[in-house]
């Protein structure tokens, strides 16, 4: 049931500046003006190669939104793209708000946890976010956000081998501007952005935005008196000083930002009755019984910058692109979704990076390239206990595991056009990865200190060090042709490579005996903590065309991977002393092998109509289709049988397809865009091994928008309905449970209950996606 009500507050903040309607990637620059017509024949100008290029241009799988067009899709973060991007998914990851779970074309990964790098890699004005905590960005004075699919390395400060999200916020214009944003919606959603800029000289520019955002929850928690779930309480900002010529030749772009979230806890939805107390399962599965409070869920981000782009001369610029950011994430997880401390788990992350990017880019009438450094020292640390009271009173599992990173590449990338129509490009990257792990696991009675307890300590049952370096040469090649100037037809090869390292919840005490001397080495340790590399060869063709006058826009792609070692990050219950109980856990992260990843993307924009309800009028269809055909060839569990055949790819649904119907009118001296879409995204699997509780089978989701824009683009007002059939879906879960060791599938007993193998209540625990918003949106420009 929707809940809707109203506050002084909130309509405090209705005010909104949504824009024009914005036609999808293939049909908008992402620069056009706030107030621009629905039918825009402009060509989207993207930067994918470190230069500014036409989309159609560009030999790369790529799609790209400008702000407006976002912002009148009702676009909250960026979590929505997964909507209207092939084989694309980005999500809450599990039990918070903030924090990202990222994947493309079946490569990402899901554990927030220190010691796993990201598959995919979110970049903020061009830095690298090394870490998923605070990485659901929201999306407020956004000039465009391009996700480009399969392995970047050449191009970018930091390899990542499945694609790229890049967020690039808007710079700030010559003249005096002040902007409110605001909206008001279903869920008492409040939101309110205001943005200024101030030219103090001819060279010298400064703004700013403050953002409010907040929401009620979806659902309520039914044990703790005031503690909403699925709530929104963030406040956010970002500040710019930028000092450069008037032609940009030469710019330096200082910019500071800051998240506090401070929202209730996230917790999930039980899919079972409780084996211990019985508990059945509730209704709404956004309402749940979670007891674990401790610490308050806060969440606090921030980061400088400092961007300098220098032309030395007609064709050659230096670039420097030098970043701080600092995190810290206090987070209540319970497991389990009941009162009983039972998997309850109080954690905190902690994250910080320096990193230093160089680029020497040239740009002459044949030859366009760049050479490139990149440094990053990075240091990762998580704490946390596992409670488990119900098992043995006040029990404790405690880990605390500590990542530094560094690391360092060079990297290059030229195109060379060979004719008018003909261009070869080639580049390369070498990586020298460095990983200094610690992982301290602790039997205690009682809270750790961290979150106000004086815990007795038990046992020390980790107590490890571990060093590694990774290196790894991947090059990049591709062929453009264009037989006339609206139409590219290209083929590219390029390697992805992500390091590896050690399991920060990994049990010294479980390593096996492999000398059968009755005491495990450190090199018996090591080698049960650490996992390999993983490294991608991804193959791919593709043809991009604008056609009938600029009336129709299509983007066909076509890709091969072989998926190599691939890094299978998971926890489960351990059972210490033999009794049949399982009194702790333990981190288990396996290298699967091999996998094969082939599939299909396709993007299309078709302008139907224009003018047919008077000058400025239009009619555009918007589509976009991915398929993809995802499996392991080779999955050696830990009893050393092959289970490739039971294994499947997490995340990744064979098919995602988006359609809209878009329209503009002229009316009551502005311009009035309406659209309508639908998107799907087929059975979803949410681990390797099938879960017949938390695995979601297809689905679709309806959304419109309304919106009018006065003709001078001072005033907006839009309404928007996402999610309008109300679909309730599974977007992520967690499961402790007694498993096949072949199938994966749980072991269930007589009664048909699972065994678990964490607690006694037993753990299948759903999240769900947001159910049916609607708001209004209103805005101001001067």
């Amino acid at each position: 049931m929707t809940r809707f009500t109203v506050s002084t507050r909130a309509l405090c903040f209705a005010g909104a500046a949504l824009a024009a309607f914005a036609q999808p990637a293939l049909a908008q620059d992402a620069g056009a003006p706030e107030a621009a017509n629905a039918y825009d024949d402009g060509e989207i100008v993207v930067t994918a190669r470190r230069r500014e290029e036409s989309l159609i241009d560009v030999p790369v799988a790529i799609s790209a939104f400008s702000g407006a067009q976002l912002e009148a899709k009702g676009a909250i973060d960026i979590t929505d793209l997964s909507n209207f991007t092939p084989n694309t998914t980005l999500e809450n990851s599990r039990g918070t708000n903030s924090t990202l779970t990222a994947f493309i074309r079946g490569v990402g990964q899901q554990d927030p946890v220190p010691g796993f790098e990201a598959g995919v890699g979110i970049y903020l004005d061009d830095v690298y976010l090394n870490r998923p905590q605070a990485a659901v960005l929201d999306i407020y004075d956004v000039e465009r956000i391009e996700v480009l699919r399969g392995p970047q390395g050449t191009l970018y400060g930091r390899n990542t081998i499945g694609g790229a999200v890049k967020y690039v916020t808007k710079r700030l214009p010559d003249q005096f501007e002040l902007k409110l944003r605001g909206t008001y919606g279903s869920y008492d959603q409040a939101d309110g952005v205001v943005t200024v800029s101030v030219p103090v000289t001819d060279m010298l520019r400064i703004g700013g935005s403050v953002a409010r955002l907040s929401r009620g929850g979806f659902g309520d928690n039914l044990t703790i008196d005031g503690v909403e779930n699925y709530n929104k309480d963030v406040w956010a900002g970002r500040g710019t000083v930028e000092l450069g010529s008037p032609d940009d030749r030469f710019l330096i772009r200082i910019s500071g930002d800051y998240t506090r979230d401070k929202s209730d806890p996230r917790n999930g939805h039980r899919l079972i009755t409780g084996l211990h107390s019985g508990a059945p399962v509730l209704d709404d599965v956004y309402d749940t019984r979670a007891g674990l409070n401790n610490p308050k869920q806060d969440v606090k981000a921030y980061g400088l910058a400092m961007n300098i782009s220098a032309g030395l001369t007609e064709t050659l610029t230096f670039r420097s692109i030098s970043a701080w950011r600092k995190d810290t994430s206090y987070t209540p997880i319970d497991f389990d979704a009941l009162p009983a401390v039972d998997v309850d788990v109080p954690a905190v992350y902690r994250n910080e990076q320096l990193s230093q990017e160089f680029q020497l880019l040239y740009e002459g009438s044949k030859l366009k390239g760049l050479l490139g450094f990149y440094y990053l020292d990075a240091q990762a640390s998580t704490a946390f206990d596992v409670l488990l009271s119900t098992t043995a009173p006040g029990f404790n599992a405690f880990t605390a595991g500590d990542v530094k990173t560094d690391t360092w590449s060079v990297f290059g990338d030229f195109t060379y056009d060979l004719t008018d129509r003909i261009a070869i490009s080639v580049g390369g990257r070498f990586t020298n990865d460095k990983r200094d792990s610690t992982i301290l696991r602790q039997n205690k009675l009682g809270t750790s200190a961290e979150f106000g307890g004086t815990p007795i300590i038990l046992a020390t049952t980790s107590n490890f060090r571990g060093k590694a370096t990774f290196e790894e040469f991947t090059p990049r090649a591709s062929v453009s042709f264009k037989p006339t100037p609206d139409h590219t037809l290209y083929a590219s090869y390029s390697k992805g490579f992500k390091g590896g390292g050690f399991d920060p919840r990994g049990l010294s005490t479980a390593a096996p005996d492999t000398n059968r001397d009755g005491v495990r080495s450190y090199d018996e340790i090591y080698d049960f903590l650490s996992f390999d590399p993983e490294t991608v060869d991804s193959y791919e063709v593709g043809w991009k065309a604008s056609m009938f006058d600029r009336r129709v826009r299509v983007a066909l792609t076509g890709f091969y991977a072989d998926y190599k070692d691939v890094q299978i990050p998971g926890s489960a219950g351990f059972d210490s002393n033999g009794d049949g109980t399982f009194d702790s856990f333990i981190g288990v992260t396996t290298n699967a092998g091999k996998a094969r990843m082939k599939g299909v993307e396709f993007e299309l924009y078709a302008g139907l109509a224009r003018d047919w309800a008077g000058a400025g009028s239009s009619l555009n269809f918007n589509g976009t289709l991915g398929y993809l055909d995802g499996e392991y060839r080779q999955f050696i569990n830990n009893l050393g049988v092959d289970v490739a055949d039971y294994r499947e790819i997490q995340n990744t649904p064979k098919w995602t397809l988006s359609g809209s119907i878009d329209a503009g009118v002229p009316a009551a001296s502005g311009l009035v865009n309406a659209s309508v879409g639908l998107s799907y995204r087929s059975r979803t699997s949410q681990f390797e091994t099938p879960s017949p509780f938390l695995d979601q089978p297809g689905y679709a989701l309806l959304d419109a928008s309304i919106v009018w824009t006065s003709d001078n683009g001072r005033y907006s007002f839009g309404v928007h309905g996402k999610n309008l059939a109300d679909k309730q879906y599974i977007t992520s879960g967690y499961q402790f449970a007694l498993t096949d060791p072949t199938t994966g599938l749980p072991i269930l007993n007589a009664a048909g209950n699972i065994t678990p193998t964490l607690g006694r209540e037993g753990v299948v625990t759903a999240f769900y996606g947001n159910p049916r918003q609607v708001f209004a949106t209103f805005g101001l420009k001067f």
